[in-house]
């Protein structure tokens, strides 16, 4: 399906990724801050599943795009890695707000979990994420482009959720001194910039 070196690089990528703080993880952490652990264990898993939306249609959309042209998925692809550069860069000198992190109404687990999921499902900037990031590790030559996509969309999204459960607890357990420190946050978001940046420029620069 794809090469043992992409597969290593994709783990390597996607972990980082999960672990910078970006929309899903703020909204976690700021659930969990605000409502303690459980509110954040609903928000990860409504995150969870808002992105199977956007699996599901980088899975179709992709492998019809490559059935239609293989010079247009490259095309994709470069723009994607394009993209990877700027989101590196906007991390890198981004401030994260504490009014982010710390200002959200009460709400029943219901409503976290469907806010969640609204939330991952309505932000375009994911669609464009995955489109961005799963073509680098895809080979558009392989008979499992579908598998390839679904699989490493999924295990991302399986990854990613298991760090915002991992987040809920840690936050929910340590909110009284998180909620007067967002400077983490910050110190976080600029080493996945740093990632973002550096993947974003090999692949621009990479030939396949």
């Amino acid at each position: 399906m794809f090469s043992i070196e992409n597969f290593y690089l994709f783990l390597t990528v996607s972990i980082i990724v999960n672990l910078s703080p970006g929309p899903d993880m703020i909204y976690t952490a700021a659930r969990s801050l605000s409502q303690g652990i459980k509110g954040g264990i609903f928000s990860a898993l409504g995150v969870f599943c808002g992105c199977l939306f956007h699996i599901t249609a980088a899975t179709f959309g992709l492998s019809k795009i490559i059935e239609e042209s293989v010079l247009l998925f490259s095309i994709i692809k470069y723009a994607g890695a394009a993209y990877l550069v700027y989101l590196g860069i906007k991390a890198l000198f981004n401030k994260r707000r504490k009014a982010e992190i710390t200002n959200l109404a009460r709400l029943s687990n219901k409503k976290i979990f469907t806010q969640g999921m609204l939330t991952n499902i309505l932000n375009p900037k994911v669609a464009i994420f995955f489109l961005s990031f799963l073509p680098q590790f895809i080979d558009p030559h392989s008979h499992y482009v579908k598998e390839q996509i679904a699989f490493l969309g999924l295990w991302f999204d399986l990854q990613g959720m298991l760090v915002l459960l991992l987040v809920a607890t840690l936050v929910g357990a340590f909110r009284g001194l998180l909620q007067k420190n967002t400077g983490f946050w910050n110190w976080q978001e600029k080493i996945t910039g740093l990632i973002l940046l550096g993947l974003g420029v090999k692949m621009l620069f990479t030939k396949k």
